[in-house]
């Protein structure tokens, strides 16, 4: 009857809190998330609390060793539902940011910054409930209760050990701390790792996933970032300069190539309008180097610019100046004049 009773109840119960929170959701996206994730759990978790409190009011329901069982059983489950409720109570609240701050916008380096330390805070927050729901568990069962009591007196020896062997696992913890507070990269950042030019594509609680610029994924520790140097193209802005470079002969004029540069760039959708500049920058004994400079809103449109301009000045030179391409300049003398050289040079 106590058992019916509390299943009764936990139906009660759980359509009354359906009810009032589909009548709040309806008003607030972040509550149908929050009802739509944890639906799951909850169907555990009411009826589960229903029943624990029923098994805890019967008289002399500790006489029997069948019931005490039956009440230890149910502590743990209602710690373990407990505890995935609140893991996807987490994922609603990441959820309602990524609806608040998208990224599909121009100008994303606020929503960028605010989904990093999200998904980095979620992520470490998921371990740290994991760890709390296990040890929880745990300390129900009074083997392990005793078990950490006689260990107290090697407490320092089993610290060392255990901190040496979990010494990855903590230092990809820390770092993702490190990298949600103080965002040396955030979702979607331009980065050059080792050679290799990518965006950030996901940063998890120990690894971090850069999509090369030919699809490929290069995965890299936590920890690398926080222990090695890399180059972040888009920190504080996504605008970015780049450099086109030619080596032309010293014949060629470079006023009309700055004018076709300016033209280039005017044609262009992905200059921004803010540097288009043509410089003599090295000479050496054969040829002169030129370099464009030109600018705009990223990288990736930056790349392309790039080549439009190395495309345009080359066809340009071409048709106007082919003989601008550098030459190997050297002088010939007729070898019979060198014989005649040597013979009068023998005669005197």
């Amino acid at each position: 009857m106590a058992v019916g009773g509390a299943l009764v109840g936990a139906v009660l119960l759980r359509a009354l809190a359906y009810a009032t929170l589909r009548r709040s959701a309806k008003r607030r996206p972040l509550l149908a998330d929050l009802l739509r994730r944890a639906s799951a759990p909850m169907e555990w978790l009411i009826p589960l609390l229903m029943m624990a409190v029923a098994l805890r009011v019967l008289p002399d329901a500790d006489v029997f060793p069948a019931f005490v069982l039956v009440q230890h059983a149910l502590v743990i489950a209602l710690m373990v539902a407990l505890t995935w409720l609140v893991l996807r109570s987490l994922g609603a609240f990441e959820l309602a940011a990524i609806r608040k701050y998208p990224l599909d916008v121009s100008d994303n380096l606020a929503a960028r910054r605010m989904l990093t330390q999200v998904r980095v805070l979620r992520r470490t927050a998921d371990v740290l409930v994991l760890m709390l729901g296990a040890s929880a568990v745990l300390l129900t069962i009074p083997g392990v209760r005793q078990l950490g009591t006689s260990l107290l007196a090697s407490a320092g020896v089993a610290g060392i050990v255990l901190g040496m062997a979990a010494k990855p696992v903590l230092s990809n913890l820390i770092a993702g701390l490190q990298i949600a507070l103080t965002q040396p990269i955030r979702l979607d950042d331009v980065v050059i790792i080792q050679g290799e030019w990518g965006r950030i594509e996901e940063i998890t609680g120990s690894y971090v996933v850069v999509r090369i610029w030919d699809e490929r994924r290069m995965v890299v520790p936590l920890g690398w970032f926080m222990e090695n140097p890399f180059q972040n193209w888009t920190r504080n802005s996504a605008q970015l300069m780049g450099t086109v470079f030619l080596w032309m002969d010293f014949g060629v004029p470079t006023e009309p190539l700055r004018e076709e540069l300016g033209r280039l760039c005017r044609a262009a959708a992905e200059w921004d309008g803010r540097v288009c500049v043509l410089q003599v920058t090295d000479a050496d004994e054969r040829a002169m180097q030129l370099r464009a400079l030109v600018s705009s809103t990223d990288s990736g449109r930056n790349f392309d610019l790039r080549c439009k301009v190395r495309e345009g000045l080359i066809a340009f030179i071409q048709s106007r100046y082919p003989e601008a391409l550098p030459r190997l300049r050297t002088e010939l003398s007729d070898h019979r004049e060198r014989v005649e050289t040597q013979q009068t040079g023998t005669a005197a």
